[in-house]
């Protein structure tokens, strides 16, 4: 399984017992979803390996309490801990009306209401404060706000994402 055909879920926290099991930080707002996994991937220099799951169970919200099957005691937990979990893309729940997963939308074309289509959607940059739509307009790259104020569809069909955004913010890229 190779990562770009995969969504990242968290990662290993910590140990939990003495007998292996570990808790997994889980990046979702539905960690309930997740609860009862047949396997996971595990990220080790850039390599994903399959893990399977022999018991699960939800943790304090966004940890999930797992016993890995060939992890049996701590110092094979402390092997793991620190590592990325991967799950396949077919896995994530399907997202309807204006939610949306950020690879989802790469690619696609961005519209404003006033300005019309003005650029494709090449990344999202979410390491700021406000998640931002990286956009290409021939050579000009133009940052936008994912703001949900400023979203008005999100079309699955003709591949477009289209926002009213604020006079001005588009126009001082170009």
């Amino acid at each position: 399984m190779r990562k770009e055909e995969c969504f990242y879920l968290g990662k290993i926290a910590k140990k939990f017992s003495f007998k292996g099991e570990v808790l997994v930080y889980l990046d979702t707002d539905e960690p309930e979803l997740y609860e009862n996994m047949e396997s996971v991937f595990v990220e080790f220099n850039n390599n994903l390996v399959p893990y399977f799951i022999l018991t699960s169970s939800l943790h304090k919200n966004d940890f999930l309490r797992v016993h890995f099957e060939d992890v049996d005691n701590e110092e094979e937990a402390d092997k793991i801990i620190g590592c990325p979990i991967y799950l396949p893309l077919q896995l994530l729940p399907k997202l309807t009306g204006n939610k949306f997963y950020f690879h989802e939308v790469i690619g696609f074309e961005i519209e404003d209401k006033r300005l019309g289509v003005f650029g494709i959607i090449q990344s999202i940059n979410d390491t700021s404060a406000q998640p931002l739509f990286e956009v290409l307009n021939g050579n000009v790259e133009i940052l936008v706000p994912m703001i949900d104020k400023f979203l008005v569809k999100i079309d699955r069909e003709n591949k477009k994402v289209i926002m009213d955004l604020p006079e001005g913010l588009v126009e001082m890229y170009l």
